[in-house]
């Protein structure tokens, strides 16, 4: 049984590293070897809040370097670029992506007509899909104790966004669409929140899979089916849409198989 390396496990490891090349300094080290535990703690103790707080990036970097392929016990590989999860069946290789959208829009703050608007852009998204695509979104209610702070400064961080895009000599417009369509989401949020309203959240992803005869085929086949869903979404929903890496797209494969199941649990997983 193979044990996913995951940057949590990286964290830990190296915070007790850290840990035992400390008790090595303090525990009547000298000379070199003095300056030797004290460099490898520090070291430890850097990599695992480095891993802590920036594993989703860390992890496909190393494994890549690395050339490390990781196994886990269900069967499924994962390449060192950590951006796809290979499963084979007899002689197919199976291969699946998870792009992130952002979505900036709120079906309870539009217009009735709006909505059935923006179902049309969805559909008419999708319609233009050859090939099987998931669409998956988790909801919850977000804690307001320190919520409004957040979209305050949120609000402000667009606005200084949306004046910059302005200013350029050639403006993106449908940037600057997107940053205002986001900028009235936060509006209407801080009204709301000084109502009483109790705000929802939710958390989108999409998952493609495509097979081929090998593991090269399929994750060529994958990841062309990945940018043209990127393009699709992102052009006719106008919302922001990456292809997931590392701790990011295995969390969405978890979810596939389990979903967090407080609201605190997802919240630690998604902030």
């Amino acid at each position: 049984m193979a044990i996913a390396m995951t940057p949590s496990r990286f964290s830990y490891a190296c915070a007790a590293i850290a840990l035992l090349a400390a008790l090595a300094a303090f525990g009547g080290a000298s000379g070199w070897w003095l300056f030797i535990s004290a460099a490898v703690a520090a070291l430890g103790a850097l990599f695992a809040v480095l891993f802590h707080k920036f594993g989703y990036f860390l992890m496909p970097f190393f494994t890549k370097l690395g050339r490390i392929v990781l196994v886990t016990d269900t069967g499924y590989e994962i390449p060192p670029s950590q951006d796809v999860i290979l499963l084979k069946m007899g002689n197919t290789y199976y291969a699946s992506i998870f792009l992130g959208v952002n979505v900036f829009e709120s079906a309870i703050e539009n217009t009735p007509e709006q909505n059935v608007i923006y179902s049309e852009y969805f559909e008419r998204a999708i319609s233009s899909v050859k090939y099987v695509a998931k669409y998956s979104t988790l909801i919850y209610v977000k804690d307001i104790s320190d919520y409004r702070m957040k979209v305050e400064t949120k609000r402000a961080e667009l606005q200084l966004k949306l004046s910059r895009e302005r200013e350029k000599p050639e403006v993106d417009v449908l940037k600057i669409d997107r940053y205002e369509k986001e900028l009235s989401m936060w509006n209407a949020e801080v009204e709301k929140l000084s109502k009483g309203y109790k705000p929802m959240a939710s958390v989108s992803y999409v998952m493609t899979t495509a097979i081929g005869l090998t593991k090269e085929g399929a994750m060529a086949a994958v990841r062309s089916q990945a940018n043209e869903l990127r393009s699709v979404i992102s052009n006719a929903m106008n919302v922001e849409v990456n292809i997931l890496a590392g701790d990011e797209m295995l969390r969405c494969f978890e979810w596939e198989h389990m979903l967090p199941s407080t609201v605190e649990e997802l919240r630690a997983q998604i902030e």
